[in-house]
This record gives structure tokens, sequence and C-alpha cells, in this order.
């Protein structure tokens, strides 16, 4: 607790956590209004950066996406101990989110959701986002489908499955459950969350039609497993959001 008290004592440090903080608020309540989250349940979480035992910033248990301001989240070690804030670490979160967090060293945030269309993709047997829309070309190598996960998420064991099963991926569709995006920043994340269930609305509208899809070629694909921010404008697409959020939800920065 003394190394977490000495950081916070720095300004400097103290503003850049307040910054990751209104970004993580901002990623909630846009969650909120897209409607990504299961009630009060679903989790997203970010690694905060500094010397001293791992850190991570998540959403306390109990709170609708729409109510959650930047101080409301918690801070808590990778074995679940909540070192600041008021409230409690939801368990499930803490065995996908941590366990994530401890075996993933790039995934610094997490974005657990259950959206509309990449959680009725996941409910169908077999069925994957196919090579047919020009965001496909960029997203389709970066998607790993979790063919195991009929269990519930209730101990460790579970989350390092999750975990392992990511490997270099930044997206998982997790079959009968929702979704997992990681990225480097909240940003990245966020963007590409945000585009894959956009994709995954396309494809599905689509398949209602009863018609065959498009295949764009294979030769088209982007062949990129990096930041999703250094091909899509991330930072910037989070940053229209929060000006919308200044003008018509202030509070999320309280």
């Amino acid at each position: 607790m003394s190394a977490i008290i000495e950081r916070l004592s720095d300004s400097a440090a103290e503003a850049a956590e307040w910054e990751l903080r209104c970004d993580m608020a901002a990623v909630f309540r846009v969650a909120a209004r897209e409607g990504w989250n299961e009630q009060i349940g679903n989790h997203n979480s970010l690694m905060l950066p500094g010397d001293g035992p791992p850190r991570f910033l998540i959403n306390p248990r109990g709170y609708l996406f729409q109510e959650l301001k930047a101080s409301d989240l918690i801070v808590c070690d990778l074995d679940g101990k909540v070192l600041q804030g008021t409230g409690e670490l939801r368990k499930v979160a803490f065995h996908i989110h941590a366990r994530i967090h401890l075996l993933n060293p790039r995934a610094a945030c997490v974005v657990h959701v259950h959206p509309r269309w990449l959680t009725a993709l996941s409910l169908l047997r077999d069925t994957e986002l196919q090579l047919s829309h020009h965001n496909n070309l960029l997203l389709n190598d970066r998607i790993v489908y979790d063919q195991e996960g009929d269990e519930p998420v209730h101990h460790n064991e579970e989350g390092d499955r999750i975990a392992r099963c990511l490997g270099d991926k930044s997206v998982m569709v997790m079959r009968g459950h929702g979704v997992t995006v990681v990225g480097p920043t909240v940003h990245d994340a966020f963007d590409e969350c945000f585009i894959a269930e956009r994709t995954a609305m396309y494809q599905m509208t689509a398949m209602s039609t009863g018609r065959a899809m498009h295949t764009l070629p294979e030769r088209l694909r982007r062949n990129h497993l990096g930041p999703w921010g250094e091909k899509i404008d991330a930072r910037l697409h989070l940053n229209a959001w929060r000006r919308v959020l200044d003008r018509e939800e202030p509070d999320y920065r309280q």
C-alpha cells in the first residue's frame, strides 16, 4: 500500500491515472448507449502504469454501466484484493480479468461485454465472421473462437484457459457467452470491440436475407496482429465520444 500512496502523492502520476479513469468511464457510458452490457454484469479493466505491484482499474459489483463515474472505479491487485475505492470485485470478473492481465501482459485493457450481434454470433454453431466486409480484412485475423467455454467462469482454471485460448489474438468470441477484446490501451480495445460488433451486425443482417454472401479475395487480408490503433483512428474515435459525453453526460468525469 505504501507504494500506492507514494505514487499517488506525485501530481503527474495522479493526473495521468485520472485521465485513464475518465477514458474508462467514457467507455462504460458508450457501452451502455450501445447496449453492450448484461444488466449490472460485464466488466472492463485496465492495468495501471507505474512501478510496484501490478494494479488494475475495474468497475465494482452492482453498478449499471450508464451510472459509472471515473471515481467509482476500484483498484485491485492480481489476487483480487481491493486496494483503493469503495465496493467489491465480482468473482467472475476476477477470474476473467485478473487472469488475462496476468498471463497476457500485452492485454493492458480488457473489455468483456455481451453486445447484441457478437453474442448472437456466439450462439450459432460453426459460424464465424466471413471475409465479406472491408472491416473483415483487418479484423478476421485477430479473432479467436472459444469452442470450449460451456461452463460459467467460477474459478481461476477457467480464467487461465480463456487467457491461453486468447493467445496472440485481440478478440475472443466466446461460444454461448459474449466477447472479450484486449488491447494495449483503452482506446485500442474499445474501438476494436466497437468495429467487431458493427461488423457482426452487418453479417447477421445479410445472413437474415437467406442470400449467399460475397467473399472478398484472400490476398486483401491485412495480416496485422499489432495494436489496433496502428491501422484505425481508435484514439480519435474515443475522443469524439468524450466530446459527446462532455456535453450530454459530463458527470462521467467526476
